[in-house]
């Protein structure tokens, strides 16, 4: 990367600008208003390149990475736990406690409904819905630290108020709040990465705290485990869980309130080190953060074709959890390869979206397993076929990594990454019935009745998605496969989109020192000639 000296004089003056307006911040309400709506990193660097020492950069990334990886890793696994333990409370008796189960005895044989524990699961997602727009711009807008740690805080001890809950009604309304303040944490860290990391180097890093979702499913399977060796006490064991749960985010969310705005102000680098930690970003032209909302940008967002294109690969990137057991080798398959494709991802260029291709194909391959194998005790074919799904994990790294590394402009980012958890909310489910189900509309695919068919309609649905139809035209169960790769024709679609553009791209004159200024003025993606996609 080529990069341009800004001569003494100037320097000189911008630091004495610089002083007299922290001196006197009242001075100039006019000039104050326009930084406002600025890139903050126009606060410590030059409109110009200025030379890094490569030494010093390599130096910043590792506390950048100490500093933020680990807690992001923990964030987002007390979240991916807390609305996986819901699985596990019904194994502790939460069913029969709050009569989310009802039994229809004018049938012979008489059958069971647990409609409603579906519904307990799709009002998380219909609070996460709720919540995902103000709460991502309230963090846009806001000191991130501040709004994280009261709101994190709140979660908590809305999951261990969970333990008070005594009906399917009160489960519901929890599950609606509960669902709505979890809303802030993955696109929080979506931003949070994208405004301290290169677009190189995000993939990386998203799919260092993603892996947490294999982490903390062997995590959580032990937990569970834990839990069900309780004989006594005063409260049910599923009580216990949420109580728990609910005091590790309280704890969490005190951590959150140590985290800085962004690169500029981070306390924990030297002045010297923010400076190149800001520099470092100027190449990929992505920013690192604006706090005043821009209606420009949220247009841009909505009218963006590979926002949607994005989105719609998120709407059916996930899958669930069926039992305790059975979380371990799913989990280590996603914490493993979720960490390969990310490392994959940030050492060859433009591999992102072949790798998410490559994964969709296990994904198809268990959920055929599972559906058309023999359900019976202790059955290899859908265990292996379970377990194999778990490339879900990698895919939706992917998808996340592509989505936030390929737009700038803060508000736009902010609204992508809504835009990408919103698409995950309404998708499909992704896992085996009764004990996990998840999202909106999945939930209500899993219908007890259909049990003896081991669940056509989830499956039916998944295997469309992810690329095979399969149907069942026979009792001997005829098995047809057609051609019909949605989230593979769609992930080709973007890639063709972006190689496009970037060749467009190509053709225009360079104006270096033109390139350099226009880094840090928040612009998005497409006000921006230089920025360029990767795929």
């Amino acid at each position: 990367m080529k990069l341009n000296t800004m001569n003494m004089e100037e320097q000189h003056q911008k630091e004495e600008n610089l002083a007299s307006h922290r001196l006197h911040p009242d001075r100039d309400d006019q000039s104050s208003s326009r930084s406002f709506e600025k890139d903050e990193a126009a606060a410590i660097v030059p409109e110009y390149a200025v030379n890094v020492d490569k030494a010093v950069e390599r130096r910043v990334l590792r506390k950048i990475d100490l500093f933020l990886i680990p807690p992001m890793w923990i964030g987002y696994g007390l979240v991916y736990y807390d609305k996986a333990i819901l699985g596990g409370a019904v194994l502790f008796g939460m069913t029969k406690d709050l009569q989310l189960s009802v039994v229809d005895r004018s049938t012979t044989p008489p059958t069971t409904s647990t409609q409603r524990l579906s519904w307990a699961t799709s009002m998380f997602y219909f609070g996460m819905l709720a919540g995902l727009y103000p709460l991502t711009f309230l963090l846009q807008r806001f000191n991130i630290g501040r709004v994280l740690g009261v709101v994190v805080i709140v979660w908590g001890l809305i999951a261990m108020l969970t333990a008070t809950v005594t009906s399917w009604q009160g489960l519901f309304a929890q599950r609606f709040f509960l669902g709505f303040v979890e809303s802030i944490i993955p696109t929080g860290f979506m931003c949070i990465v994208s405004g301290y990391y290169t677009q190189e180097e995000q993939a990386l890093r998203q799919s260092w705290w993603f892996s947490s979702t294999g982490g903390w499913t062997i995590i959580g399977g032990a937990l569970n485990y834990g839990f069900a060796q309780i004989q006594g006490g005063s409260l049910k064991r599923w009580q216990y869980i949420y109580l728990l749960a609910g005091a590790l985010t309280v704890l969490f969310g005190c951590i959150c309130f140590v985290i800085p705005n962004s690169a500029v102000s981070a306390w924990f680098l030297s002045s010297q080190e923010r400076v190149v930690a800001v520099e470092r970003l100027r190449k990929g032209q992505t920013g690192v953060r604006c706090q005043m909302l821009k209606r420009s940008q949220l247009r841009e967002a909505v009218l963006d074709v590979k926002i949607w294109l994005v989105a719609f690969m998120m709407a059916a990137a996930y899958t669930t959890l069926e039992s305790i057991l059975l979380q371990f080798p799913l989990g280590g398959v996603v914490f493993i390869f979720i960490l390969a494709t990310g490392y994959l991802s940030s050492r060859i260029p433009n591999i992102r979206i072949i790798l998410l291709i490559l994964c969709c194909l296990p994904v198809i391959a268990g959920c055929a397993m599972i559906w058309r194998s023999s359900w019976y005790h202790r059955a290899p074919t859908p265990v292996a076929g379970y377990t194999i799904i778990g490339f879900f994990g990698p895919v939706v790294s992917l998808i996340i990594s592509l989505g936030m590394a390929n737009v700038a402009g803060a508000t736009k980012k902010s609204a992508t990454a809504a835009a990408i958890f919103a698409a995950y909310c309404v998708g499909n489910s992704y896992g085996l019935p009764e004990a996990y189900q998840r999202q909106i509309i999945g939930p209500q695919l899993i219908k007890t009745p259909t049990l003896k068919r081991h669940y056509p309609e989830l499956w039916l649905g998944l295997i469309i998605w992810y690329g095979l139809r399969f149907s069942d035209i026979s009792k001997r169960g005829g098995l047809i496969a057609c051609s019909y790769c949605i989230v593979i024709v769609l992930a080709i679609t973007l890639y063709v989109l972006l190689w496009r553009e970037n060749k467009k791209r190509g053709t225009l004159p360079m104006d270096e020192a033109e390139r350099d200024s226009f880094a840090f003025k928040d612009l998005t993606d497409k006000e921006n000639p230089y920025f360029r996609y990767v795929l």
